[in-house]
């Protein structure tokens, strides 16, 4: 990496927690520039827009989250323990960006605004879907899940949960509503197995 790469990398480094704790509208650009110890001049030479920078911190954020709470394919061989370990993962560890689910964070941050951040966060929403849902159907494919199980509607049912969730115990300063979610989850996902356990 170039030197003029690093220091872009490292601009959305920093800015990443700055938007995903503050929101777009509560982080400032002045925020950025104290942080960063760079001039206005040093942010906007990698930087067209404060808007731009949200957007790259937000697609750094979300990498984090999605490396550190998507289990690898191939490390758990059937699709319902695959299942039972993303549940695990959201629960056990936080996201590696301080402040939360970037997702859900962005989410309520440009419900009425930025249809830039609204759009990335739609994306990541879908992708997020379609790799439980691919999980899912995997498991309907082995014959491990019920076939009456629709993909798409189980991975709303677990990411919603997750999600309630997550803004419940950060509002609560308590974890028992992710562990409900958990205990709730796991039991959801064995109902909709076809192996014994």
């Amino acid at each position: 990496m170039s030197k003029g790469e690093l220091t872009r990398q490292r601009i959305i480094e920093i800015a990443a927690p700055l938007f995903n704790q503050r929101g777009y509208a509560g982080c400032s650009m002045q925020d950025i520039l104290r942080e960063t110890g760079l001039k206005k001049g040093g942010v906007y030479r990698h930087f067209g827009s404060k808007e731009e920078l949200a957007a790259e911190a937000f697609r750094y954020s979300l990498s984090q989250a999605v490396k550190i709470r998507t289990p690898p394919a191939n490390s758990l061989s059937r699709p319902v323990e695959r299942l039972h370990r993303v549940v695990e993962q959201f629960v056990e560890e936080p996201s590696p960006i301080p402040g939360g689910c970037p997702i859900l964070n962005t989410a309520i941050d440009t419900d009425d605004g930025n249809p830039l951040l609204r759009e990335l966060a739609r994306k990541g929403l879908k992708n997020w879907r379609a790799r439980i849902s691919q999980i899912v159907r995997d498991g309907i494919s082995r014959k491990e899940i019920r076939e009456d199980v629709e993909p798409q509607s189980f991975a709303n049912t677990i990411i919603a949960t997750l999600e309630g969730a997550l803004m419940i115990s950060r509002l609560e300063h308590s974890r028992r509503a992710l562990n409900d979610a958990r205990a709730s989850l796991e039991r959801l996902i064995e109902g909709v197995s076809r192996v014994a356990n």
